[in-house]
């Protein structure tokens, strides 16, 4: 982003020994170097809150697509072929109760 050289930084430190003085220039860098880690860190909350952003976007349209793929597989599977209906379709069916011929008296 910033390409500064060796002769730029050293014009740079030259200029602020000028201005600010042997005496404040080491508060000046201290200070400096506050505001650069409070910029660093609000940029990284920043980059972190934009990663969760997309992360959630990102797993809204997996969801999407997982819905649609299992609609689309649900509406190709005929209903008697699930496994439901094919374990209720396998069991026999209970046995009936013995009906008494109709020429026999009830017990």
């Amino acid at each position: 982003m910033f390409e500064i050289g060796g002769t730029e930084l050293l014009l740079v430190a030259i200029v602020a020994l000028l201005v600010i003085g042997p005496k404040d220039l080491p508060n000046a860098l201290r200070t400096l170097g506050r505001y650069t880690g409070k910029a660093r860190a609000m940029t990284r909350h920043l980059r972190a809150g934009f990663d969760e952003m997309m992360r959630q976007a990102e797993m809204e349209e997996m969801e999407k697509q997982w819905a649609e793929h299992n609609r689309r597989i649900m509406a190709e599977t005929p209903t008697a072929d699930t496994p439901a209906a094919a374990a209720s379709a396998a069991e026999p069916a209970p046995p009936a109760a013995e009906i008494p011929p109709a020429d026999r008296p009830l017990p």
